[in-house]
């Protein structure tokens, strides 16, 4: 078992989502960076969807029962084995009662926390993914323990990889959504002549940005969206659903992230710039 001694700021346990059941109102949810999944357990020789856990902001202190192995990905936030520092991208040994904490966050916003053979919370509609309304957990509290297999040995065939971050990278990769057509000519200037700041509403649901584009009386019917679809208000805010966010809405979809957008955005707080490009 891992115990929590401390769970920061926003800790849950995701994978790569939960697929199927949109159709009845539930979300695909799963990790925000999916680069930063595929690193870390690559790095353990994981399958690609074992569960993690997803750090945001302020990390937790953890205490290991059992040995293991780990790898840490995403965002820089000064971790500590044993009090002393350890890097992202690397596979680390961990022995019984080892101390794993995070100190200052310096880059990104979420940090990745893969465990070999991935952590074995129960599934729920197929997946470990955290989502308070299936599986009855926001996130990791105060003395939770969440259950691992233990390994005692293990020879990763790469126990190392070059930390090359998108923390930096602004674009947004983005195709055209069902209502693209309806955009006036001001309106697609503002969208790709200008940056964008993140604004202070932004979650695991949603991210929306700080400025506007046009008002518009544009009315339609409650439709489908995606994790990576952008929606416009009738104020003209841009609000871009992320892995929680709700299956359908009534505001036109202008345009549709792609994964790595979608990754992208994720290590973005308030304040940081993005702008879109279109594919």
């Amino acid at each position: 078992m891992l115990k929590v001694l401390k769970p920061g700021f926003y800790t849950t346990v995701q994978d790569t989502g939960r697929f199927g059941y949109r159709d009845i109102g539930v979300p695909v949810s799963g990790v925000m960076d999916n680069k930063a999944l595929a690193i870390a357990n690559s790095l353990l020789e994981n399958e690609e969807d074992a569960a993690v856990l997803e750090i945001t902001m302020t990390g937790p202190t953890l205490e290991f029962e059992e040995k293991t192995y780990i790898a840490l990905s995403g965002a820089i936030m000064n971790p500590t084995l044993n009090n002393n520092p350890i890097v992202n991208n690397k596979v680390y040994r961990v022995q019984e009662k080892d101390i794993l904490s995070y100190g200052r966050l310096d880059k990104g916003l979420r940090s990745y926390l893969a465990i070999k053979g991935g952590w074995q919370t129960k599934k729920v509609l197929g997946s470990r993914s955290y989502f308070k309304a299936i599986t009855l957990v926001e996130c990791v509290a105060d003395h939770t323990e969440i259950p691992y297999i233990p390994c005692a040995s293990f020879e990763p065939k790469i126990p190392e990889m070059p930390i090359e971050s998108h923390f930096e990278e602004k674009v947004l990769q983005v195709s055209k959504g069902p209502e693209y057509a309806l955009l006036l000519d001001r309106q697609l200037e503002k969208i790709f002549g200008n940056e964008f700041k993140v604004a202070k509403d932004y979650n695991r649901m949603a991210y929306q940005l700080m400025e506007t584009v046009a008002e518009h009386n544009i009315n339609m019917l409650t439709s489908a969206t995606l994790p990576g679809t952008v929606q416009l208000t009738p104020s003209g805010k841009l609000i871009i659903l992320m892995k929680d966010g709700q299956t359908t809405g009534g505001y036109p979809r202008i345009l549709q992230l792609s994964d790595d957008a979608i990754a992208l955005l994720s290590q973005k707080k308030m304040g940081d710039s993005i702008s879109f490009k279109l594919m």
